[in-house]
Order: C-alpha cells, then structure tokens, then sequence
C-alpha cells in the first residue's frame, strides 16, 4: 500500500469503517467504547437485506501498527481468526490478511475449497482497505 503502517491500523481502529472495506459486511449497529482494545467487540450485520445475519468480530490482539487479530463471528456459518500483519517497505508498506474457520459448520468444508474462497475475498478486502487507507479514513 502507498502509506504508512498507521493509516492501515486507523482505519482498523475506526470500527464504524468496518463495512467500508471487509467484504461480505453490510452494516454497523454498534462500537464499543473500547474498541479496538483486546476483549472490545464491533457488532455488525452480514449479507442482504431481507437475509442479514447480526453478529460481532472481537478484538483477540491488538500491536499497532504492526498485528492484529479478529474473531469474526457470523452465525450460522461460524467463526474465523482473521490476522492482519503489517510492515513498513520503502514509503509504503507491505498488508497480509491470513484467515480461517475456527468454529461452526464453515470449519467443515475442506480446506483444499475454503482456502480459494477466502483468498478471493481477501484480495478484494486488501484492495478497500488499501483505498480506505491510502486516502486518509480513520483520521478525524
């Protein structure tokens, strides 16, 4: 991305921006006060309209502006851990998003399908976070 590891970690830090770039999102309802701090919890709506699913992603670890860790909840499906690591290169920096099922019915399908799928999603979520990012959200 063309900015510094701390407009990454802004717009992550800013949990009302959630639905701007994590794919699949639709809607804030609310953000702890605490958020982003470990523990603290964003509590989002996932899918379309009539067919929206109400749930939450929980901050597990928080290094800014270097790692952290979600829990994102989205019942019935499951849960997954999504790490986002962060690393400075030239004026730039460098963005991984690794994802995973860890818990429900999503944790059964087989890696060798779940893995592209989530690959795929990714991208594009890289893709706005780094739009987000690179033009200043998070900042106010």
């Amino acid at each position: 991305m063309n900015c510094p590891p701390e407009n990454v970690f802004a717009v992550l830090a800013d949990g009302w921006l959630y639905p701007s770039w994590v794919v699949g999102a639709s809607r804030m309802r609310d953000v702890d006060a605490a958020w982003p701090t470990v523990g603290s919890a964003i509590h989002h709506s996932v899918g379309v309209w009539p067919a929206l699913i109400d749930d939450t992603t929980s901050v597990l670890e928080w290094d800014p502006p270097r790692h952290a860790l979600f829990k994102a909840r989205g019942w019935p499906i499951g849960e997954a851990h999504v790490a986002v690591d962060v690393k400075p290169r030239g004026n730039g920096c460098v963005v991984r998003i690794s994802e995973d099922a860890t818990a429900g019915p999503g944790r059964f399908v087989p890696v060798t399908l779940r893995s592209p799928a989530i690959k795929l999603r990714n991208a594009e979520t890289l893709h706005r976070l780094a739009l987000l990012a690179e033009g200043g959200a998070g900042f106010s």
